[in-house]
């Protein structure tokens, strides 16, 4: 897998074993990411801005990592933790980076995400998610419902976001939970949303009706984090 950019190039290279071998702008000249290549060893090959745009169509920043696919973690992995964050058939590689970004801001390293008709690791994600995806582990299931039923049996409360419930703000969000975000356009599943125990809504004031996922999820994420 070819990832790109900065600030993902920096964080892997703190963990090189995964890199296979590093695409350089001939006129790179950040120092710091110079340096972690050098001490490295990895394979380096020189190219010109055209040839980097030929590997990578989106802003590369003049480096171009590849890399070993992501290694998804076993939902028992997951079992231990507090706050685990459940994303229900998301699409958008930029929102599911900044749900990505904001959970290991907010100190939650457990997601969730089903096998089937979702986005899954790629380039843009690992670019949006800023570096952080190192820092949060990230579980694949076959099926969404027997994962939430295997949280329950293993003491978690399953709060869903929807636009009709309670407000968010009035959950409660004591003891091991999991968040769920249901998809861009259609929402948590039925199924999904009849396995939750609790529906957080974030009241709308103005004329929207509905926030961007990873905006819905960053204020449900944060009012967990604050009431634990």
């Amino acid at each position: 897998m070819h990832v790109f950019g900065k600030n993902v190039a920096k964080e892997i290279l703190n963990n090189p074993k995964t890199i296979n071998k590093i695409y350089l702008y001939e006129h790179f000249n950040d120092q710091d990411i110079l340096n972690k290549i050098k001490t490295s060893h990895i394979q380096t090959k020189i190219l010109s801005k055209h040839e980097l745009d030929n590997i990578a169509k989106e802003n590369h920043q003049g480096i171009i990592l590849d890399i070993k696919d992501y290694n998804y973690c076993f939902l028992d992995k997951l079992l231990n933790k507090n706050i685990i964050v459940i994303l229900d058939h998301l699409e958008d590689p930029h929102n599911f980076g900044a749900i990505i970004r904001t959970c290991e801001a907010a100190g939650i390293t457990s997601i969730i995400i089903p096998k089937d008709r979702s986005v899954k690791v790629n380039a843009t994600v690992m670019k949006t998610s800023a570096g952080t995806l190192e820092k949060v582990d990230i579980a694949m299931v076959s099926n969404l419902v027997n994962a939430i039923k295997t949280l329950k049996d293993n003491g978690f409360w399953i709060i869903g976001t929807d636009m009709q419930g309670t407000d968010y703000r009035q959950i409660d969000y004591t003891g091991k939970i999991a968040l769920i975000i249901g998809n861009e356009g259609k929402g948590m599943s039925r199924l999904v949303t009849e396995n939750c125990d609790f529906i957080a809504r974030i009241p709308m004031y103005g004329t929207v009706n509905s926030l961007n996922a990873s905006v819905a999820a960053a204020l449900v994420i944060y009012e967990a984090v604050r009431n634990k």
